[in-house]
């Protein structure tokens, strides 16, 4: 019966500790094959201890009804004692602790719904002075963007896959911005490549070969048509897109580089990353 008692309080122990790590790795490193791994032994474990407890622990009696009801004090004793544990705070506490892992266990993924971007939306790589690079890391200057042109840049020296590290410079004619021109030295204008309606990318730029004709220059997302107004700070002209493109104010520096002055006009990407549940 001890024998059979710490076997199972030792199925319990190691089901609370796979439980718990299920709970630390969903916290913690939520993209890993062990999630599945912690949470499939910590189940088969409590599931082994049960059907152990329940064969060996759990008295089995097999009686015909009607009986005589018990009335010898000292047979009464004899099967109280017969259906006893003697170890039941140890298993009552493996128990426990096994039930509160599994609790938690069940509750942590709820921690999970939502984009769970955190404050990447917010908190950029980008700040005063910052410098602006190409896909491989070379500082670009005001003379590397034409007008009509599109150009992808990067902050220097950041992780280029964080999701606020992408911008997009394009070149208009200075007189022609309505909004922030002083956010655009020359004309050079630089809006996040996030579209602000489903997290696309933004590919396209819209230029008009003869404006009185045409529709002024534009940002657009391939994916689901938002266009943006490169003119009037990043408006939404077209498609589904809720709010305005964040627009990042930039400065020509020494040798005519390319400088961020200060951080976004406002949170990238579409505005339900930043909710939960």
């Amino acid at each position: 019966m001890r024998r059979t008692e710490n076997a199972v309080a030792v199925l319990l122990v190691l089901a609370s500790v796979s439980l718990v790590a299920f709970v630390v790795l969903l916290l913690a490193d939520p993209d890993t094959q062990l999630l599945g791994l912690t949470a499939a032994a910590g189940l088969a474990l409590i599931a082994a201890a049960l059907v152990l407890a329940g064969k060996r622990l759990v008295h089995h009696e097999q009686a015909v009804e009607p009986r005589p009801r018990l009335e010898n004090p000292d047979e009464r004793e004899a099967v109280e004692t017969r259906l006893r544990f003697p170890r039941r705070r140890l298993l009552l506490a493996s128990g426990g602790a096994a039930g509160a892992a599994l609790t938690a266990a069940a509750v942590a993924p709820v921690t999970a719904l939502g984009p769970a971007v955190g404050t990447s939306i917010v908190d950029t790589p980008w700040r005063r002075g910052r410098r602006l690079v190409d896909e491989n890391g070379a500082p670009l200057t005001a003379d590397d963007v034409a007008e009509g042109s599109f150009v992808t840049a990067f902050p220097e020296g950041a992780d280029k896959r964080e999701l606020g590290s992408p911008v997009v410079l394009v070149k208009d004619d200075p007189r022609r911005i309505r909004q922030r021109r002083e956010w655009a030295p020359e004309g050079i204008l630089a809006f996040s490549k996030v579209c602000t309606h489903a997290g696309c990318a933004i590919a396209l730029y819209r230029k008009p070969t003869y404006e009185p004709t045409s529709a002024p220059p534009a940002l657009a997302c391939p994916c689901h048509y938002s266009v943006f107004a490169t003119r009037e700070a990043g408006k939404v002209e077209a498609g589904p897109a809720g709010r305005p493109l964040p627009q990042l104010p930039i400065e020509i520096g020494p040798n005519r580089e390319l400088r961020a002055a200060g951080g976004f006009s406002g949170p990238i990407g579409q505005a339900w990353w930043s909710a939960r549940g």
